[in-house]
């Protein structure tokens, strides 16, 4: 394995796969390994995106597993792709990274959010989410609700996830699904800010042009030395990940920016308990 060695989220995806795989079989690592001829080591590794997955290994463990042949050769393929790109070969592959984005979310330890007219899909509630997509968009109603229900199951773990969200007041002044539920979201808005490891930042109307404006994004940051930070990017139309250092350090310099901009979090909790009283 190089020593530089950077999984693409692509990798890491191949990597659940392959947890997956086992812990439907309920086989423990060092099981699995002995049927396949794997150490646990390498095994845990492949499943972590802590080295690359050879299509060849991919494809003795969707045999080992008996898995079925068409969910086995998908995965293949994902795998030829990822080494074609790691080779700078270029190739196409179905990977919806709007698909991902929750499991990404379960796998961060820092998710720093900057949206500009919605509630960050992290804290938003049920019915709001249904008022902003209706009917016409039930998959990713269903996506928001595993982002969010990704932050809630990591609140009770040894290190769960911290979040830090900014987002500019008017926000907090769009009715979205009327009055009832736009208030329910405000005051849960509250709540979780007083969360340990939650931010939550306002940018008051009066601040004028400030960084990303127009642009939102998601930044997440990982406990493993060979997974780098990753941007989300999502409009209507698709999810989208950005990676590298370079995409990835302009996306926190400006998230900087944009708290220092911001309400300070005491501050912002008024600007937010104002709009509620007036609903």
């Amino acid at each position: 394995m190089p020593k530089d060695f950077r999984a693409t989220t692509l990798e890491r995806a191949i990597g659940r796969q392959l947890a997956g795989w086992r812990g439907e079989r309920e086989l423990s690592l060092t099981e699995a390994g002995q049927r396949v001829g794997f150490s646990s080591a390498k095994l845990s590794m492949m499943e972590n995106a802590v080295q690359p997955s050879a299509p060849v290994d991919v494809m003795a463990l969707g045999y080992v597993y008996k898995v079925p042949t068409a969910e086995w050769q998908a995965v293949v393929l994902r795998a030829q792709y990822a080494e074609r790109v790691r080779s700078r070969v270029s190739g196409a592959v179905q990977f919806d990274p709007a698909a991902d984005f929750a499991d990404l979310v379960f796998e961060a330890t820092v998710l720093r959010a900057f949206t500009t007219d919605l509630v960050p899909p992290v804290f938003q509630l049920p019915g709001y989410t249904d008022a902003v997509l209706r009917e016409d968009e039930p998959v990713r109603a269903a996506r928001v609700a595993a982002v969010r229900e990704a932050w809630a199951g990591r609140l009770g773990d040894k290190d769960p996830l911290s979040v830090e969200v900014v987002f500019p007041e008017a926000v907090l002044r769009q009715v979205v699904g009327g009055p009832r539920v736009m208030k329910a979201q405000l005051l849960h808005l509250m709540e979780v800010s007083e969360q340990p490891g939650v931010s939550v930042q306002v940018v008051p109307r009066g601040a004028g042009a400030y960084p990303a404006m127009g642009s939102p994004f998601t930044l997440l940051g990982f406990p493993h030395r060979q997974h780098d930070d990753v941007a989300y990017l999502e409009t209507f139309l698709k999810g989208e990940y950005a990676e590298g250092p370079g995409l990835t350090e302009q996306c926190a310099r400006r998230f900087a920016r944009l708290r220092q901009v911001a309400a300070g979090t005491g501050e912002s909790l008024e600007l937010i308990a104002e709009a509620a009283a007036e609903l």
